[in-house]
């Protein structure tokens, strides 16, 4: 393998876009309790800083093969890093909630053309022979970015503060700048672009910008028991409708739905939404445990991912090499790697209060070979067969497919637990009896518990009822979690058969092409 220096160079330029990206997609997650009190702001209000970022992001990924073309794809995925790098330092000078939230927007705005365009220049450059390794390299970034964000979050949350989540972007956006004005050069053919349809940007922020929101708020809003979720769901329904008539009947559309014809690509994009729902709902769900149910801190929980996300770029790498020598079709590392992943989510669906650390180091080493197993091959397929000119807008759909994926599995997961919590709290409770032995004891030794520490028996009897109380409910939470990770499991086992459906398509998994699933 013969890769010159200004490749490596490009290799190097986009991944640390991707990290930029997909590290702040989650940093700021674990700061948020420190920016509420640094800004005077309430939960709701302080929510909206995750919010607006996602649904700008979704938003620009939508446009991003229709910018890229109108103008230039190097042009466009430099000013995607300097928007993103100055809406990171006023995020970080920002003085109230609201300063803070139209400026995370921005951010969004200028992140969401990252990935897209960082992977469309990534095939632009490396001949389809060094095109895994390269996907592998880059992958890294977009694996890992999720995983290492608590942790650098945490930590700085714990040593600095909430501003610098944010400014540690500017060193990295400058020198992503200065090396991809340097060294990415722009397609050797143009890439035609129509005149921007503002009608369809209008429908576009409807659709994809109101599911968005839908998605990220619909649990702590109640759903349609809000009259706000009601009024967006119409709003993404009109817009999503409009938009995709739109896109089906211009000459050059924004989005090329068209691309979905391709059966190759449509299914694809299936497995990019799986990939996305499975990814991010345990990225979400693993963290949140450990440090709600079992007490870890912010950091304590990114260092136990850290292992797991290091295998996992490290297996991009292994098979993005072994994938050059066509020892087996794309489709079955993928199948293989899905497989990991069903295997890792029932290892942890025996979750209990007794769990420590050294129960999640080999799930997660298993997730983490099935997730380098799956991407790097999965991004080869979406691609494999479309035409140089197509490149962008199909990296425009499958990374806007893999994102609402990740959405719907995040809120999807959300709305489980939360009513799962509310069964298993009941069930348990159903045995706290004065009928009930066990109970009567425990409440007993409670109860005698705050006495020794000087509480008189009616206010000793109230706090043990309370503590009893929360130890059903942390119980509860448990068996939920546990019933979340099998459920997660059995949605990826139902979905495994489903990579039949690339069967008798050719798929070039290096510079040979050979049958799939032969």
């Amino acid at each position: 393998m013969n890769i010159g220096f200004d490749k490596w160079i490009i290799v190097i330029t986009v991944t640390t876009a991707a990290l930029l990206q997909t590290i702040d997609s989650s940093i700021v997650n674990v700061t948020l309790n420190q920016m509420m009190g640094n800004l005077g702001a309430s939960l709701g209000d302080i929510s909206w800083v995750v919010t607006g970022y996602a649904a700008a992001s979704a938003i620009m990924i939508t446009m991003s093969g229709w910018l890229s073309a109108k103008l230039g794809r190097r042009n466009y995925f430099a000013a995607s890093i300097i928007l993103f790098t100055i809406a990171s330092v006023f995020c970080g000078l920002s003085t109230n909630v609201w300063e803070l939230v139209f400026f995370r927007v921005v951010q969004g705005i200028g992140g969401g053309g990252l990935l897209t365009t960082a992977q469309a220049i990534l095939i632009q450059t490396f001949p389809k022979e060094d095109l895994g390794l390269a996907n592998a390299i880059f992958g890294m970034g977009v694996i890992i970015g999720p995983s290492i964000g608590p942790t650098l979050g945490g930590y700085i949350t714990d040593h600095l503060s909430w501003s610098w989540v944010f400014y540690i972007n500017i060193p990295f956006g400058i020198l992503a700048t200065f090396l991809a004005f340097s060294y990415i050069k722009e397609p050797a053919e143009p890439i035609p672009a129509g005149k921007m349809d503002w009608f369809a940007l209008i429908l576009l922020v409807m659709g994809v910008g109101g599911l968005q929101i839908i998605l990220e708020k619909g649990h702590e809003k109640d759903w349609f028991d809000s009259s706000f979720i009601v009024m967006m769901s119409v709003i993404a329904v009109v817009g999503l409708i409009g938009f995709i008539w739109r896109q089906l009947n211009v000459k050059i559309p924004m989005l090329d739905l068209k691309l979905l014809a391709n059966r190759q690509f449509a299914v694809a994009n299936l497995f990019n939404f799986i990939l996305g729902f499975g990814l991010f709902a345990s990225v979400f769900i693993i963290p949140v445990f450990c440090q709600t149910i079992l007490g870890f801190t912010a950091s304590q929980t990114g260092l136990l991912m850290m292992p797991g996300s290091i295998l996992t770029g490290f297996m991009m790498l292994i098979v993005g090499v072994v994938m050059r020598k066509n020892f087996m079709s794309p489709i079955w590392y993928a199948a293989i790697g899905f497989a990991m992943f069903v295997a890792f989510c029932f290892d942890l669906s025996g979750l209990s209060l007794s769990t420590g650390p050294d129960d999640f180091f080999w799930p997660l080493m298993i997730r983490g070979i099935g997730m380098g197993l799956i991407f790097i091959p999965l991004m080869t397929i979406t691609v494999a067969d479309l035409e140089p000119a197509k490149m962008a807008q199909g990296s425009a759909l499958s990374s806007m497919v893999r994102q609402l994926g990740g959405t719907f599995g995040t809120a999807i997961m959300t709305t489980y637990i939360s009513t799962r919590t509310v069964f298993h709290t009941n069930r348990l409770g159903d045995n706290l009896s004065i009928y009930n032995p066990i109970s009567t004891e425990r409440l007993k030794q409670y109860t005698a518990l705050f006495m020794s520490k000087g509480d008189a028996l009616v206010t000793a009897t109230e706090k043990a009822y309370k503590m009893l109380y929360g130890t059903v409910v942390r119980q509860a939470m448990v068996l939920t979690y546990a019933d979340t990770f099998l459920v997660i499991g059995a949605f990826f086992l139902v979905c495994l058969p489903l990579l039949l459906l690339f069967s008798g398509k050719k798929i070039e998994a290096g510079e040979h092409t050979e049958m799939v699933m032969e």
